[in-house]
């Protein structure tokens, strides 16, 4: 088999990262940057450690802040008009994938101008043009938008979140500085983390992984077991290593796809706003239970690289059961609700199964599936 790896061209990472973003600009002759972020991290002065960077270097740049939590097809149209008013050459975007994705769109969009309806852009579109020059700098350690082909828009009118997949979004520059993640709540810790965990374990059991990103899947567990826990608790060391976990988790994910657990937790940050990382963390064992008959024996792995005590004793069996148990109890210690009860309404699950089984992250899943059985594992978590 052959196998493909797309990463950014240049990656800067760990603390004071963040001063090479003027020098990336300034190397390549650009004069004006839409700054991409949210209006939270404006407010609460993360967005500012930036900017205050470009305003000590005299780098000319302009704030675009009308992103949602998850961003919309108008406000990916919104921020195309804007920065074709703006008279930018280039994006910085900071913040987390909602940031990130919003920027990405807009490259796409300003390059590839047939693509202004936005839903042309759902799965793998025909672009023909890299995005305008993107540096993009996490603010969670979770979603790996900036290591990343993938990126996610949420339509308001049709109730769901569709996936686009295209290596011309990738952004060339990723700078992931730990000290951008510093003031992140305990919650939303918590939830980007467990993202990361779900991409690194849905990545390393998808039908397209090989050997190069096992290697990155594997390790980003290893990682986000070491130091999940501690970053919630607001350890500076740990969230250093949960920043470099959910990087090398995308190194991976980004090429070879993930599975049922993200197809199933799009549709509930579409209908219900349920913030991402919560949803992949509280079905992430259901879907290993699902996919256990047909990938269980790579579980062995996985929970080595969560810490397991003596799995390498245990039958297959027991060494994947005892990998789940591992997977519940990391999430329960770091406060994820443990199912979907007063999240998912019954009468939604139809609609749900059906928008999962559409899901462009479906066909990695390594064990075949339909609406049917994706309706009963929604049914099992309520």
């Amino acid at each position: 088999m052959s196998g493909r790896i797309v990463l950014n061209t240049i990656s800067h990472h760990g603390k004071g990262a963040l001063s090479n973003i003027v020098p990336e600009l300034t190397a390549r002759g650009l004069k004006k940057a839409f700054v991409c972020t949210d209006p939270d991290l404006v407010k609460f002065g993360v967005t500012s450690k930036v900017t205050n960077l470009l305003d000590e270097a005299g780098f000319e740049y302009c704030v675009y802040s009308d992103v949602k939590a998850n961003p919309t097809i108008e406000n990916v149209r919104h921020g195309v008009e804007e920065f074709a008013a703006s008279g930018a050459d280039s994006i910085v975007a900071i913040g987390g994938g909602s940031a990130m994705d919003t920027a990405k769109a807009i490259g796409i969009i300003n390059t590839n101008p047939e693509f202004a309806d936005v839903r042309s852009l759902e799965g793998v579109a025909p672009t023909k043009n890299h995005a305008t020059f993107t540096i993009a700098v996490p603010t969670t350690s979770g979603t790996a938008a900036e290591v990343t082909i993938n990126y996610v828009i949420t339509d308001v009118e049709k109730k769901r979140k569709f996936v686009c997949v295209d290596t011309h979004d990738i952004p060339e520059v990723a700078v992931v500085d730990p000290e951008m993640m510093m003031t992140m709540p305990k919650g939303l810790t918590a939830a980007t983390g467990m993202d990361a965990l779900t991409h690194a374990i849905e990545g390393y059991i998808t039908k397209a992984a090989w050997e190069m990103t096992d290697m990155f899947h594997l390790k980003a567990i290893e990682l986000v077991s070491k130091n999940l826990r501690a970053s919630v608790a607001g350890d500076s060391d740990a969230r250093e290593g949960m920043a470099l976990a959910q990087y090398i988790a995308g190194m991976g994910f980004s090429n070879v796809g993930l599975g049922i657990v993200h197809s199933m937790a799009h549709g509930l940050s579409a209908l219900y706003d349920t913030p991402h990382g919560v949803a992949c963390a509280i079905i992430l064992p259901t879907g290993l239970e699902f996919n256990k008959p047909v990938s269980g024996g790579r579980y062995r792995e996985i929970g080595r690289a969560m810490g397991v005590a003596g799995i390498d004793a245990m039958s297959a069996e027991d060494a994947a059961n005892a990998t789940i148990d591992a997977v519940k109890k990391l999430s329960a210690d770091v406060g994820i609700p443990e199912n979907l009860k007063g999240i998912v309404k019954a009468e939604d699950i139809p609609f749900l199964a059906a928008s999962a089984y559409a899901d462009a992250c479906l066909p990695g899943n390594p064990r075949d599936t339909n609406e049917a059985e994706i309706a009963e594992l929604y049914k099992s978590l309520i």
